[in-house]
């Protein structure tokens, strides 16, 4: 796939982590406009989105995987887990690395918004937090940003 087609759909995915149901409205029976769409928060969800987002990966749909560990740290958000949220980003961020290792048109700024708000997260765990500031590390090196 060429960069720009890749560029495009990891743009489009890291859009999609924003769109979090408001569950006060869900539990009133109020749904906003295009929300029907929106699978609810749940731990079965967070952990089908888990399982695809690894299935994928397994099999080399990295496009496939970012967005199922999007909608894994969508569902981790709903769900009040900070450290999976933080997982989560690292997870995705991660997709993002391995597309940039195949293409290096790939943009790795979505990468890079990912692990800087899963540093950002207090009760990421010790583990969490080293993965993610490695990947930080290598993205900046990638980007030739500054620390």
């Amino acid at each position: 796939m060429r960069a720009t087609g890749i560029a495009g759909l990891v743009l489009a995915a890291a859009v999609a982590v924003l769109a979090v149901p408001d569950r006060g409205a869900a539990a009133a029976g109020r749904t906003a406009p295009g929300q029907a769409a929106v699978q609810p928060v749940s731990w079965d969800g967070w952990l089908a989105a888990k399982a695809k987002a690894e299935k994928l990966d397994a099999e080399g749909d990295l496009v496939g995987a970012l967005q199922y560990y999007l909608e894994y740290v969508r569902q981790a958000r709903g769900l009040g887990s900070p450290v999976r949220v933080a997982w989560g980003l690292n997870n995705a961020a991660y997709m993002i690395i391995k597309m940039f290792r195949l293409d290096p048109g790939v943009d790795l700024a979505p990468a890079l918004r990912f692990l800087e708000e899963g540093l950002a997260i207090p009760e990421a765990s010790e583990d969490c937090r080293k993965v993610l500031a490695m990947n930080l590390e290598y993205v900046r090196s990638c980007r030739g940003d500054a620390r």
